[in-house]
């Protein structure tokens, strides 16, 4: 069994380029059939697939009868609407031992822009929950993604690699401390109502700002998350017409195009009189045209400009870093140990079926024996050298066959299996 996997995260694609793989959730279903059927032209069977996609990464998880990374970085491409020789400049490909490592590290949030960050861990999860309920997660991808699990957990419980992390949430309200004097006084707006939404909001809701209001396509899921905070709802359609009344806007939805153009942002700091709109796009793709970072009145962030922010605290954790790989290189090894134990089954099937077959031949043959009247002494004494015959034809007829080459690694062989008590 093969096991790959290919990807690109931020540090390996800028912003722009991520945002054209990036997969909701929902998605996740029809584009893993299609990338299934895609590489059956290759592999004998459907192959095993899981995509996880979050705003710094898209990886694509594989494992089939023979290896397909060509195809697959063909078929990532594609969808993209890339070439491969493009993608292939920004990705990374992995196999075999390779990938469990890099999915281990990445559920305990050592590949993460934020060091030990636990979110990465949940949104995994969400992914091979979505890749199991759309039918493409067989036992070999199971098996990786519940010891990443079980390593996350083993380095969280064991190391402090989550101290002192400063997440997104964290690092967007300390950079609108930095522009407004007291938080306290700004109107701050949140566009959609996700997880990351939840956790911006839950940051921001603690230095109390003076008005919240959360503005998303679905109004009932807006309202839950109002609820919380005695926040304000809105709807999205009304986002032009009110950008101009809030001082910071967080967005991060999972719009496959802008919601915030620069013509709007440029028609609210017009009837703000230009007093300064702080604004986060957490979102992959982005949520706010880019342009929008060139008004002058404007403190425009994305994703990948918040990372010097969250470095702040990365040399407190480097001492658990070294921990959590000696943890991670113990998960590698038990899985890849797994990996060759189940790739033996079918010869250990196999040899079974051979030995229940000569004791059945052979056992037939007592029966015949005792029947014809046979003293049981006799029936037993060919029975027991019937089987012994059957069991060291091999062995004797490979050591007769050994050429010079060949013959002392085919006793060697012989040794291992049948004079283990003697040696």
């Amino acid at each position: 069994m093969a096991v790959w996997a290919l990807g690109l995260n931020h540090t390996t694609a800028p912003l722009d380029l991520r945002g054209r793989f990036a997969f909701a959730l929902d998605q996740l279903p029809p584009t893993l059939q299609g990338l299934r059927q895609n590489l059956s032209q290759r592999t004998q069977k459907l192959p095993e697939a899981a995509i996880l996609s979050t705003c710094n990464r898209t990886e694509v998880y594989c494992a089939a009868d023979q290896s397909a990374m060509t195809d697959t970085l063909n078929w990532l491409a594609h969808t993209g609407g890339v070439s491969p020789h493009e993608l292939r400049q920004h990705t990374y490909l992995l196999e075999e031992d390779h990938v469990a490592r890099h999915a281990f590290r990445v559920a305990s949030g050592l590949d993460s822009m934020v060091l030990g960050e636990a979110q990465i861990l949940g949104q995994l999860k969400d992914a091979v929950r979505a890749a199991d309920q759309a039918g493409a997660l067989g036992s070999t991808l199971n098996q990786l993604f519940q010891r990443s699990f079980a390593v996350a957990k083993d380095v969280r419980s064991t190391t402090e690699i989550g101290a002192h992390s400063i997440s997104m949430a964290a690092a967007s309200v300390r950079l609108a401390s930095q522009l407004f004097e007291d938080l306290r006084t700004i109107k701050v707006l949140f566009v959609g109502a996700g997880e990351m939404i939840e956790l911006v909001s839950t940051h921001f809701a603690a230095r109390q700002p003076k008005s919240m209001t959360i503005a998303n396509r679905s109004l009932e899921r807006g309202e839950k998350l109002a609820a919380r905070y005695g926040a304000e709802v809105m709807r999205l359609a009304d986002l032009p017409d009110r950008l101009h009344e809030f001082d910071a806007v967080i967005s991060c939805t999972a719009s496959t195009l802008p919601l915030i153009g620069l013509g709007a942002v440029e028609r609210a700091l017009k009837k703000r009189k230009h007093r300064p709109m702080f604004m986060v796009d957490l979102a992959v793709p982005r949520d706010i045209e880019p342009e929008v970072k060139s008004l002058e009145d404007v403190y425009l962030y994305t994703v990948d400009d918040l990372a010097s922010v969250v470095q702040t605290g990365q040399a407190h954790r480097q001492a658990a870093v070294a921990q959590a790989e000696v943890i991670i290189d113990a998960g590698v090894q038990s899985f890849m140990h797994w990996m060759v134990q189940r790739g033996t089954v079918p010869l250990i099937r196999e040899l079974q079926a051979q030995a229940e077959a000569w004791r059945e031949a052979e056992l037939q043959r007592a029966h015949k024996l005792l029947a014809k009247g046979e003293s049981p002494e006799k029936v037993l004494e060919a029975l027991s050298r019937g089987l012994t015959q059957k069991m060291l034809h091999g062995a004797m007829a490979e050591l007769r066959a050994a050429d010079t080459e060949h013959a002392q690694q085919t006793a060697q062989a012989v040794q291992r299996l049948f004079l283990r008590n003697e040696r």
